[in-house]
């Protein structure tokens, strides 16, 4: 998210300032440092992509400060709801890539050996630690417990542990609260009516690491409207195409979404505008399958922002029109004459 943000910004011109998450400021040290020593090596300053660290208050600085003409936010959907008032107060420009809380629906015709290797990438990948990470999955009802079946077997065979390890796809969570917050988000689960079908264990030993887990939930579930990021998958039946897609489309996040199946008539009613209302629109392949040809962020309460792809660079620039006059002649709008 900050490369495709800083590169962007640096090609169009800008000198650059950016704030890593107040957990990470070593990362956000070392990247600099890297950035810096790439951009001195080419006869840059490297100070034209500086960093700052701290907590709330710094991010607060930012967003407040006039002599910043475009902040781009990366995070919570609450936290870039402040972001976006603060930064809007004084006719700056926000640039918000917010929550996620994205569904993969997957139909009676569809591959269910790509669905399962999907679904296992997209809800078990980064310990669902993505923006994009899937986290809920739409059954239709005709192939719904075998694709439970399948899943069940197959995150029997995640390796957890080092994500610098080859063969293991699900390493830590962030952060103690993290493992607070995967708790709690089970707890709610039983509370509401659902079924916890696999995982919901807390690994013993040093690290934040968790069973990626799946749920059997009503998708009405306040539960399964908040976004919790951490690897838990809710799944859920379905009967329809139509009843399908108003369940992708209920939550109040809009960021990505996924189709699977082979009947093309399908396919164009789910990229139209009576399909998903989400910003990335993904048909045989995961929720997390972003294309950085394409422009990427989301609708509703993901903020509306394009990163990378497309003609997302016009964001880092300041549009003006100019109009030039080479002739002796003085020629008026609206056919407007002194005489």
């Amino acid at each position: 998210m900050y490369g495709w943000n800083n590169a962007i910004g640096l090609v169009c011109g800008n000198t650059m300032l950016w704030k890593g998450a107040p957990t990470t400021n070593l990362t956000t040290v070392a990247v600099t440092k890297i950035v810096a020593d790439v951009l001195e090596r080419n006869k840059l300053p490297g100070a034209i992509c500086s960093t700052i660290t701290g907590g709330v208050q710094i991010g607060e600085a930012i967003s407040s400060d006039k002599r910043v003409p475009l902040v781009s936010f990366t995070g919570s959907t609450a936290v870039g709801k402040q972001v976006a008032l603060k930064v809007q107060a004084r006719f700056g420009r926000p640039l918000l890539e917010l929550g996620g809380n994205n569904a993969s629906i997957v139909m009676d015709d569809a591959d269910l050996e790509m669905v399962v290797r999907s679904t296992l990438f997209a809800a078990v990948g980064t310990a669902g630690q993505r923006c994009t990470t899937m986290r809920r999955l739409i059954l239709h009802e005709k192939i719904h417990d075998e694709v439970i079946g399948r899943l069940l077997k197959a995150y029997e065979k995640v390796k957890i542990g080092n994500p610098m390890d080859d063969g293991v796809l699900c390493g830590p969570l962030h952060t103690k609260n993290a493992v607070e917050q995967y708790k709690r988000a089970l707890t709610e689960v039983v509370s509401q009516g659902g079924k916890i079908l696999c995982g919901n264990e807390v690994l013993p030993g040093k690290g934040n690491f968790v069973k990626p887990t799946i749920t059997s939930v009503n998708h009405k579930s306040p539960i399964v409207h908040h976004e919790t990021f951490v690897p838990i998958l809710h799944t859920m039946k379905f009967k329809t195409f139509e009843e399908a897609v108003a369940i992708n489309n209920e939550v109040n996040q809009g960021l990505s979404s996924s189709l699977f199946t082979n009947n093309p008539r399908r396919i164009f009613q789910w990229v139209g505008p009576n399909g998903s209302d989400c910003g990335i629109i993904n048909v045989n392949m995961p929720t997390n399958g972003a294309e950085i040809g394409g422009a990427f962020g989301g609708e509703k309460e993901t903020g509306g922002g394009r990163e990378s792809g497309s003609d997302s660079w016009k964001q880092y620039v300041r549009r003006a029109t100019c109009t030039i006059n080479f002739s002796t002649q003085l020629p008026l709008a609206q056919g407007i004459k002194f005489e």
